[in-house]
C-alpha cells in the first residue's frame, strides 16, 4: 500500500531537491569555467556554502517531522510501553528547550539584517528591542544582486543600490528552520501523548525497507 504524501512534504522534498540540484549544477559549471576555460564564477563558491546551510537546517527540520534523526534506543526498547512513553516525554522536552533556544537565538540573529528589532532577555524573549542598528544595508560578499529584487532596496536600504544581494536574504534559513523545527518537536510531543509514538529516534529503519522489499519481492515471484 503506497503511504500517502501530503502537499507539504511534497513541497518540503521537492525544495531540499532543488537546493541539491543547483549546488551540484553550481560546483560542475564552476569546475568547467575552471578547467576548460581558465576562468572562474566569482560568486559560485559563496552561493554554493548559502545552499548547503538551507539544505542542512531545512533537512534537519523535515528529519525530525518524519523521525529519521538516528540515534540509540537499546534503554528503550527494554522498556514497557508507558515508561517508554516518560522516556520520550522527558526526551522531546529537552528538544523543545533547545529548539526554543534556537528559534530566538536565530532571530535574534536575523533581525536587525532586515531591520527588525531583536527580541530582549537572555534566555526567555521580553519583548522587542526599543533601540537597534539596522543592518539591511549589509551584503554578501559576492552574490549579484538580480534586477527582480530591486524593490529591496526602498524597503531595507533607503532606495540606495544593492551590488550584492542583502544578507537578510540568505540568512532567513535561521530564523525559518528554527521555526519549523520548533514546530516539529510540538508535532512530536502530541504525537507521543496520543501514543502514537513512542520515541523521537529512528533507529530500525533500514530493517524496515529491507522487509518491505522482501515482501516486495515475494509478491512478485
Amino acid at each position: 500500500m503506497t503511504e500517502h504524501v501530503s502537499v507539504v512534504d511534497q513541497i518540503e522534498e521537492k525544495l531540499i531537491a532543488v537546493i541539491l540540484g543547483l549546488m551540484t549544477v553550481l560546483t560542475f559549471a564552476n569546475v568547467v569555467a575552471r578547467y576548460a576555460f581558465d576562468s572562474n564564477i566569482l560568486w559560485a563558491l559563496e552561493m554554493t556554502v548559502f545552499l548547503f546551510a538551507w539544505l542542512v537546517l531545512l533537512g534537519a527540520a523535515y528529519a525530525v517531522k518524519k523521525g529519521t534523526h538516528l540515534g540509540v534506543d537499546l534503554v528503550v526498547n527494554m522498556l514497557d510501553r508507558g515508561a517508554r512513553k516518560v522516556m520520550a516525554l522527558v526526551a522531546v522536552s529537552v528538544c523543545l528547550a533547545f529548539a526554543f533556544l534556537m528559534m530566538k537565538g536565530a532571530w535574534d540573529y536575523w533581525a536587525n539584517f532586515a531591520n527588525l528589532p531583536a527580541t530582549e532577555g537572555r534566555w526567555f524573549p521580553l519583548g522587542f528591542e526599543e533601540d537597534y542598528r539596522a543592518k539591511g544595508w549589509y551584503e554578501t560578499n559576492d552574490i549579484p544582486m538580480p534586477g527582480i529584487l530591486a524593490w529591496m532596496e526602498d524597503v531595507f536600504n533607503e532606495g540606495e543600490d544593492y551590488e550584492k544581494i542583502p544578507r537578510f536574504l540568505p540568512y532567513f534559513v535561521l530564523p525559518l528552520s528554527g521555526a519549523l523545527i520548533l514546530v516539529r518537536f510540538v508535532q512530536s510531543t502530541i504525537a507521543i501523548l496520543n501514543g502514537t509514538m513512542d520515541r523521537l529516534v529512528a533507529s530500525h529503519e533500514v530493517e524496515d525497507e529491507l522487509a518491505e522489499l522482501e515482501a516486495q519481492n515475494a509478491e512478485a515471484k
